[in-house]
This record gives structure tokens, C-alpha cells and sequence, in this order.
């Protein structure tokens, strides 16, 4: 008995998007068609299994999931000192008596296993298990949501803009449909559904996040953002750099005015239940090259700097994934997307700018550009009057020196902050909430205009440039910041489900708070 696969155009939760973003950008990443089933599929390429020690040695999970070969499995695995170490894997080929043609067992540890182990598990493994087209997941018989989304989400690779003479095998496909199935054990149609759609989301925020500037501008990010939003359902609405303009966003157009590529402003609209009590803004940094402007950064590893859009790709990607499994929360994006190049009309340190909504700005580092374009947009979302307001965004190397590579960091009015790191630790994002001190805050003082966007200090980067956002935020909203400018683009390497480069951090984390906000 097996529940269909979701693909490219079939029931809610599919993975719509692929299909979107392979229209508008040069290369995608690779997706999985993911099924249920009660027992092993017949065509089945690869099992995936899941060990355990004990003070006995070895065990193996879900035994009855394999029948009769499990006793000579588990034999086999001990053979060749298979470890249970959380993530460990190894891969044998399967026994006479299973119909596949290898075995990868990966390890789940001693102690007490939660939803988070079970995707990582998933994840590691579905590396090993590589291109195999049929696998079977047996992981789904203590969790069949987190195995399925584990996978799907440690099968994703980007090899973006190889020619065709490149090796096939390694090149990404324009669009990777049905490249491989997994089945998971115990996955009924709810969780099939559910897990393609979140899955989906964070692959489209991985793809954007990897999309080379020179094809990913605010432009171009506005227009695959429009055409993922209607393609949802969503009411859709761009301001390109004349609107903007005209329309008084001083921090958008100061950051977009060095680029030859103009800046765009993106609003999209889920409407969710009429009756709703909460509703949710979200607002992500866009910024789709960031040189520093003016204040240039030094050029070692500059490049990855087209990740700087990476809270921009998370927001896109999560409103289209609210409208995807018709949540009731109420959620409208407001994405601003601009490119801070050094050009003849580029803003500079001593500037004087005017925010939209009417504070001055004195200028003192260009490089400080993430606050000044999410300012302009944190105003506007607060002119629809969300109960609850995210931001997020690679915003500040601060985060990486208080929190590492893998760690977001939390701030916004309390309750609301607590409550979101919460979620985000359920969900294996991991965020971590974090203070705005009074005298960080204090510091961003000017002489000359409303606040400086930056502290003549480098200590507390992080909480400061918090403390500037929560300058814009309208009155009786709760809100947080999540800054990830480590956790959205790993340039280590994989581990769990995350690959290198675009992670799809935080998507999972605001979509727990929209589903939070339904219930409440």
C-alpha cells in the first residue's frame, strides 16, 4: 500500500515552485518526489536503515520494516563495524534476501531520539544514498514527517551554471523533476503533502540564495518573486526605483542609487482567514550584491556576498509555503531588494538621508546598507497593522562572532523574541534570543539628524543594528529580528541536511510562528 508522490502539477503541496523558478532562473537545485507506504516498494533501489547501541552492541530500529533479512542485516552491519553515531553512515550491498541493491544504515546515537535527530539522520543519509532512483526510508517508523523532510532536504544539491560539456552527473538539471523517489515508511497523505511543501520552500530559498548576482538582481529577484506569488494565490505588488522615488523610500533609493540595476520593493498577500485575531508582517533583506558601497569590503571571499539577499529569499519562500497549505494566519511580505555598489551615484559616509516614514539618517559606513533598505520596509509593513512583525536578514558579522556559522540570533520585544527562538530550536533552526541593551541603543545618537546608522563602537554589532530597526516598528506590534547572516550560506561543509552554500534558514522557523499564530 503506498500514498501517490507529490510532482510538479499535482495535489496541494507539491513542489510547485520548482517549476516557477526553473522558468526565470539559469539553474535550479535538486528535488526529490517524496511517498508514503506500510511496506517495502517493489522496485526499490536503496533501504535506509537506522542503528542504535546498547549495552548488547548494535540495534537495529524498525526491524519489522525489513522482515526476514533484519537478523542478517544487522549481522552484516556488525561485520564491517558499522557505527551508531549520530550521522555516521555506512552502505552495504543488500542481502539475497531483500529485493534492493544496497543497504546504508545511519546511526541515531544512544540517547533520546527527537524529530530533529531523525531529519538529520535522513539528511546524511540521503547523501550517501546519491542518485538511487527508488529509496526506501525506514527512519518514517519513529517520525515519517522529520524522515521525509530530512531527506528531501539532504538530497538537495546546486551545481548551477555548468556547460553542457560539464559532467553530466554533477550538472543541475533546469528543472530536477522526478529525479528520485523517496518512500517513507509510515508517511500517510498528510504528511506526503506537508513535507514536499515545506521541503519545496526551503529549496526555493536555497536556489535564490545560490543564483549568481549576475543573473539575480532586484529586477530579476522581483520578478521570479511575483511570479512565485501569483503563481500561490497571492496579491502581488512591485514599486520599481521610480515608485520608489517618488514614494520617498530614502534607504532604498540612498543603497540602490550606486547600481546601475535599480532597487524594487516587493508586497505579497496572503490573505488566510478574515476572522483571524493575529496577523503576521514579514520583511527580509534583499541585498543582492553587497560591495559595501563606498565603504567597500575587502575582496577575499567577497563573492559571497550574493548571499546577501538571503533574508529576502526566506520571506518569498515562506508566504508562497503559508499560501501553499492555505494557513488562517493573515501574512503579508514586504521584501526590499537593492545593490550596494560604489558608483558615481553611490551614497556616502556623512550623508544625510530620510527614511520612509520621515526619520533622518546620518551616514557613517556604507557597508551598513541591510538596516537602512529593511527600515524603509519595516515602516511600510507596519502601515498594514500586523499583530506580529518578523525581519530577518544577513545583517551584521556580529552574529557570526556571538553566535558561530549555525546559530541565528533572536531580538525584538520580549515575549515575542522568547517565544520565536523556541520555535526555531523545534524546528533545528536553532535560534537564539538575544538582548538589545539600552546603552547600544543609546549609541546610535546623532549630532546632526534623528540616529547614525551605525555606533562608533565595534562591540555589540548585532544588538545595535536591532536597536535601529526597532526604531521603525510601529506601535503595539510584537517584534522580532532574526539575524542569519552565518545560518542562510554555509561555506563549510555539509553536515545533517544542510548542504554548502544556500541553507534556506530561517523559512522553517517563521513558518512555525505563522502555524503558532493559528492557535493562539
Amino acid at each position: 500500500m503506498s500514498v501517490p508522490a507529490n510532482d510538479f502539477d499535482g495535489a496541494p503541496g507539491a513542489a510547485h515552485n520548482a517549476s516557477i523558478l526553473a522558468q526565470h532562473l539559469p539553474a535550479i537545485g535538486t528535488r526529490v518526489v517524496i511517498e508514503g507506504a506500510t511496506e517495502l516498494p517493489a522496485d526499490t533501489d536503496s533501504v535506509i536503515v537506522a542503528l542504535t547501541s546498547s549495552e548488547d552492541g548494535l540495534e537495529l530500529v524498525a526491524p519489522e520494516a525489513i522482515g526476514a533479512a533484519a537478523k542478517e542485516l544487522l549481522a552484516a552491519f556488525e561485520a564491517v563495524d558499522a557505527s551508531a553515531k549520530p550521522e555516521s553512515v555506512t552502505t552495504i550491498p543488500a542481502p539475497a534476501s531483500l529485493a534492493a541493491k544496497s543497504v546504508t544504515a545511519v546511526g541515531l546515537g544512544d540517547e533520546d531520539i527527537d524529530a530533529e535527530d531523525i531529519r538529520r539522520a535522513s539528511g546524511a543519509a540521503a547523501r550517501r544514498v546519491g542518485k538511487a532512483k527508488v529509496v526506501f526510508n525506514t527512519l518514517g517508523a519513529i517520525d515519517p514527517q522529520a524522515a521525509a523532510e530530512g531527506f528531501a532536504m539532504g538530497a538537495y544539491s546546486y551545481s548551477g551554471h555548468k556547460s553542457a560539456n560539464s559532467d553530466a552527473d554533477s550538472a543541475t538539471e533546469t528543472c530536477p523533476a522526478a529525479a528520485q523517489r523517496v518512500v517513507v515508511l509510515g508517511a500517510d497523505v498528510d504528511v506526503v503533502t506537508r513535507a514536499a511543501a515545506i521541503t519545496d520552500a526551503v529549496a526555493t530559498a536555497r536556489d535564490l540564495v545560490n543564483t549568481a548576482s549576475s543573473h539575480l538582481y532586484p529586477e530579476t529577484l522581483a520578478e521570479v518573486a511575483a511570479a512565485l506569488g501569483r503563481d500561490a494565490g497571492l496579491e502581488v505588488e512591485v514599486l520599481d526605483d521610480e515608485a520608489l522615488r517618488s514614494g520617498g523610500f530614502g534607504g532604498l533609493n540612498a543603497v540602490g542609487g550606486g547600481s546601475s540595476r535599480g532597487p524594487r520593493l516587493v508586497r505579497l498577500v496572503w490573505r488566510g482567514d478574515k476572522g483571524s485575531e493575529k496577523t503576521l508582517g514579514l520583511v527580509g533583506k534583499g541585498v543582492t550584491f553587497d560591495t559595501g558601497g563606498i565603504s567597500l569590503k575587502p575582496g577575499a571571499s567577497m563573492e559571497n556576498m550574493i548571499s546577501d539577499m538571503g533574508g529576502a529569499a526566506a520571506v518569498i519562500a515562506t508566504v508562497v509555503l503559508a499560501a501553499r497549505l492555505g494557513v488562517s494566519t493573515p501574512v503579508t511580505a514586504t521584501v526590499p531588494m537593492a545593490e550596494n555598489m560604489p558608483g558615481g551615484k553611490a551614497y556616502r559616509p556623512g550623508d544625510v538621508i530620510t527614511q520612509y516614514g520621515g526619520k533622518t539618517i546620518e551616514i557613517l559606513n556604507t557597508d551598513a546598507e541591510g538596516r537602512l533598505i529593511l527600515a524603509d520596509a519595516i515602516v511600510r509593513a507596519s502601515e498594514d497593522k500586523p499583530t506580529h512583525l518578523i525581519d530577518t536578514a544577513t545583517l551584521t558579522g556580529a552574529q557570526l562572532v556571538a553566535l558561530g556559522e549555525r546559530t541565528p540570533g533572536v531580538l525584538g520585544t520580549e515575549d515575542f523574541r522568547d517565544r520565536v527562538a523556541e520555535l526555531s530550536q523545534g524546528v533545528g533552526e536553532n535560534g537564539w534570543a538575544m538582548p538589545i541593551p539600552d546603552e547600544l541603543a543609546k549609541a546610535l545618537a546623532s549630532p546632526v539628524a534623528d540616529l547614525r546608522n551605525v555606533t562608533n563602537s565595534r562591540f555589540g554589532g548585532m544588538s545595535v543594528a536591532a536597536a535601529y530597526l526597532r526604531e521603525f516598528v510601529g506601535e503595539d506590534i510584537e517584534w522580532a529580528h532574526i539575524d542569519v547572516a552565518g545560518p542562510a550560506f554555509n561555506t563549510t561543509g555539509e553536515y545533517g541536511y544542510t548542504p554548502k552554500r544556500g541553507t534556506g534558514v530561517p523559512v522553517r522557523t517563521m513558518f512555525a510562528v505563522i502555524e503558532d499564530l493559528a492557535t493562539k
